[in-house]
């Protein structure tokens, strides 16, 4: 009987495991493409066009960057803070907490191998989480309000009210995929490079 497949392979030609991902197999240009063909919402949101996982991790990381003191890495793990779902799509909160722990399992290993290919630690120090998470649900309230049909008071309840960001200062309007997928590359590229100007001098 054959072995269940348990690799994807990407545009790159890499061949990603997704039991055991190798931080050899993952390239950014996989992942801008992949998130940014990967719908928030699971898709039910105005516009002409899917909100993307990129344009989220955008909006989480220009969140972040703007509401805390912090340096290239800090930023870069924020931009990544979704990038498993290059792979494995943008599961909605509700069915995670349906599926349980083998879901988590295979993010948490995908984020390790993300993060080891670029330099960064194997998994995202706690505090640093937290501080993510925390721009992460700011994004999710403009997200809700202006996207997803959620009245103010709704997306209050599930998020918490933001604090220091207005709507007018966001880039929210759903952007088409190659544009999304363009902006998280460079970003990203932006990043990476102060990151690693930053390592050379420590």
């Amino acid at each position: 009987m054959m072995n269940a497949r348990a690799w994807q392979r990407m545009l790159s030609g890499r061949r990603l495991d997704l039991l055991d991902p190798s931080p050899l197999d993952v390239e950014l240009a996989d992942i801008a493409h992949g998130l940014a063909r990967v719908a928030r919402w699971n898709g039910q949101t105005i516009g002409d066009y899917a909100f993307s996982v990129a344009q989220h991790s955008l909006l989480v990381e220009d969140i972040f960057r703007r509401t805390n003191r912090c340096n290239a890495s800090d930023c870069l793990m924020a931009l990544l803070h979704d990038a498993p779902e290059y792979v494995i799509g943008d599961m909605i909160s509700p069915f995670k907490a349906v599926v349980g722990g083998g879901y988590k399992t295979v993010e948490k290993r995908l984020e390790s191998a993300v993060h080891m290919r670029f330099g960064l630690p194997p998994h995202t120090p706690k505090e640093l989480k937290e501080r993510i998470k925390k721009a992460d649900r700011v994004a999710a309230y403009f997200e809700a309000t202006e996207l997803a049909g959620f009245s103010p008071e709704e997306a209050r309840k599930f998020f918490g009210q933001p604090r220091g960001v207005t709507r007018e200062t966001l880039l929210i309007d759903p952007l088409p995929a190659v544009d999304a997928q363009r902006l998280f590359a460079e970003r990203f590229t932006s990043l990476e490079a102060e990151h690693i100007k930053t390592s050379q001098e420590a």
